[in-house]
């Protein structure tokens, strides 16, 4: 430990302080009070998700399963063992990336948000209070705490001082995204618990990085952005100035080219351009999502419509642009960045799981900020899709990219670019990532405004709200995603309800009933106003059906690499061909859907975990040797086959007739190592 304690900032008078006891109790994002919303989040323990849905299964899943999945790996991982190296209980060798005290921290938050989604069952108390202790004695005289960076040099030559080797690369140093996952479990801890002896170590930890990059310190932000989000919550627990200045402060002086050059191109980084001055998703998509979530985060507090606008350009860029149907973000496995617009290969999608939970954070802190509908698709499409993808069916495998297509003969060896899931990675960010996610995922689901409650993810259980904030109780019973009718039976409470009817759902294809009395829904008209039909405070139960045919969906035309193929999604739900559905002998590169086919409701597959599939006809059409077939001698042919047959099949094989069975994306993987793909060939369609 250093010998010195310099003196903390001075703590200000801001009226935050006042307001920071209204984020006690609070979930993840403690934007009540923020006075730059239209929407506020509901108190972390509002909403209980029943165990008979799908979300509140997956909760159940991440404490069974996940958390003691997590708490196994730290150990077995050398996270753990890093910290007590540095407390001088452990002499073996740093293990991991720079950044691996962060899957402590995320672990630490996940098992927080569990403690306060299951106050009865508080199961990882002991080893908390074991990891905070740790942490505390690991951590400097002056708050720094990165075990990686007080590992003292071994090279001959070098200053053993701890100190010299801190902060000297921010581009790469990974330390003040250390210290946002620190602040966040800490934050969570607080919040769901009461208990504050983590909060100490973070707060020691961020006032040196205030001393240090405050006004009066030296100009620096973070190549991995995360700090930002995690600065705002703890200005809005602590009521604490200088933490939302100081993330003010990094995101004014983003892109001024602080972190210098090499050996990734400065958009990796976010240091390409100031902030209100970008026009597109771009760089590493982890980086830029994270950033978003953060900016966001300070627009609450400040309203600045500058950064506002940068924000939806960043938005309309990622998500009407470089958007997988999964939702999924990330289309180069180089730098695991975002390509071009409409550059969206399904078989070398990236789409990393840790970049669709950031789209999720992003997306929330948007409809918080704006009241929009289509921020809450977002995130509905993406938890339904490229977050669940990421979880095998037993809570303990997990992708790190997910691909849309896997060929058939993939070598799936490599972690980044896995053909089936896998228990733990060297960087292991995406498990305890999933984990703090799911453990809070009922915090996302409704909030309320002056006017009444307004529900964005549908999901059974239940919205409770104290007489203080509007005295509502809330039943709500519904199998979505697999069904699209969610009742809600309003127990107590006379506000406006407002429920979300999603982009998917086609015109003519929700029905709403208050009291039993059907209401006309004019599907257009509400997309056009927000995405929401509300309720006139009084009703007493309220019904909303909203039709889930299966359907077949092209991409924009400018992705060329799925042209002449179809996605198959059902409500929310999308939809991919294995190779495990197949008869022996058929390669799933040789499948096409019919043209004209109807596409059916299947039976399920609960060895999957999938209520739903879907049925359709296609064909086998038997791929032609070579790599190349001429179809045209002077002339472009006028079908897509040509004189060599259609969609260059081999011209002496017949096609065959073939009943096709698609199960939920989400569920790929879960049996027999194999081909996937989530976009079909339609048979004679131009390929």
């Amino acid at each position: 430990m250093t010998a010195t304690q310099p003196s903390a900032p001075a703590r200000s008078a801001d009226p935050g302080a006042a307001r920071a006891v209204l984020t006690q109790g609070a979930g993840p994002t403690a934007a009540a009070a923020s006075p730059h919303v239209r929407l506020r989040p509901l108190p972390f323990a509002a909403t209980v998700l029943s165990e008979e849905g799908e979300l509140g299964r997956w909760q159940a899943l991440n404490r069974s399963a996940t958390l003691p999945h997590l708490v196994a790996n730290l150990e077995s991982s050398g996270a753990l063992d890093n910290l007590r190296r540095v407390a001088g209980r452990h002499d073996g060798p740093f293990r991991g990336f720079n950044f691996a005290d962060s899957d402590v921290h995320k672990s630490l938050e996940a098992i927080a948000w569990e403690a306060g989604r299951r106050p009865d069952g508080q199961d990882w108390e002991g080893f908390t209070r074991d990891v905070v202790e740790l942490l505390a004695a690991a951590q400097d005289d002056d708050g720094y705490l990165d075990s990686h960076y007080q590992e003292p040099p071994a090279a001959p030559g070098e200053s053993a001082t701890r100190a010299d080797r801190r902060w000297t690369d921010l581009r790469w140093g990974h330390e003040l995204y250390v210290l946002g996952h620190l602040v966040q479990a800490a934050v969570a801890r607080t919040r769901t618990t009461g208990r504050t002896d983590l909060l100490d170590v973070a707060r020691r930890f961020a006032d040196h990085a205030v001393r240090r990059f405050g006004p009066g310190g030296v100009d620096g932000y973070c190549g991995h952005p995360e700090v930002e989000t995690a600065l705002v919550e703890l200005y809005r627990l602590t009521g604490e100035r200088a933490y939302l200045d100081l993330a003010q402060r990094m995101v004014d002086a983003r892109g001024s080219g602080l972190l210098g050059a090499g050996p990734f191109e400065p958009a990796y980084h976010q240091d390409h351009a100031p902030v209100r001055a970008v026009t597109e998703a771009t760089g590493h998509a982890v980086r830029q999502l994270y950033l978003a979530a953060g900016v966001a985060d300070l627009v609450a507090e400040t309203g600045e419509q500058a950064l506002l606008d940068a924000l939806v350009r960043l938005w309309d860029s990622a998500q009407g642009t470089k958007a997988y149907v999964t939702g999924g973000l990330g289309a180069r496995h180089k730098d695991e960045s975002f390509g071009d617009a409409y550059e969206l290969p399904p078989d070398r999608a990236y789409a990393e799981t840790c970049a669709a939970i950031a789209s999720l954070q992003w997306a929330w802190r948007m409809l918080l900020l704006t009241g929009e509908g289509r921020y809450a698709d977002e995130m509905e499409r993406t938890l339904h899709n490229a977050v669940a993808a990421s979880t095998s069916v037993d809570g303990t495998h997990f992708f790190y990219s997910n691909p849309l297509q896997v060929r058939t003969g993939h070598d799936g060896s490599s972690e980044y670019s896995a053909s089936t899931r896998l228990p733990w990675f060297a960087c292991a960010c995406c498990p305890p990532n999933l984990a703090r996610l799911v453990a809070s995922l009922h915090a996302y689901v409704a909030t309320r405004d002056e006017r009444g409650v307004q529900l964005h993810l549908y999901a059974d259980g239940t919205v409770t709200l104290p007489a203080d904030d509007g005295d509502v109780r809330l039943r709500v019973t519904s199998a979505y995603p697999w069904d699209g009718r969610v009742t809600v039976d309003v127990l107590e409470g006379d506000g406006e309800l407002a429920l979300r009817v999603p982009g998917w759902v086609l015109p003519g294809g929700a029905v709403l009933r208050v009291d039993g009395v059907e209401l006309t829904v004019d599907v257009a008209a509400v997309h056009a106003s927000g995405g929401y039909v509300r309720v006139a405070p009084g009703a007493r139960r309220v019904e909303l059906d909203l039709a889930m045919p299966p359907v077949a969906v092209r991409a924009h035309p400018r992705v060329d690499a799925v042209r002449g193929c179809v996605a198959l999604r059902r409500g929310p739900v999308v939809f991919c061909l294995e190779q495990a559905d197949l008869p022996a002998g058929v390669v799933l590169e040789d499948v096409r859907l019919a043209a004209g086919a109807r596409l059916d409701v299947g039976p399920p597959d609960p060895a999957i975990g999938a209520p739903v599939t879907i049925e359709a006809e296609g064909v086998h059409v038997p791929a032609a040797a070579g790599m190349l077939a001429v179809v045209g001698a002077g002339e472009v042919p006028p079908a897509a086959g040509g004189a060599v047959g259609p969609d260059l099949g081999d011209p002496d094989a017949p096609l065959a007739p073939l009943r096709l069975r698609a199960v939920p994306y989400h569920r790929w993987a879960n049996r027999d190592e194999g081909a996937m793909r989530v976009w079909v060939p339609v048979q004679g369609w131009a390929p």
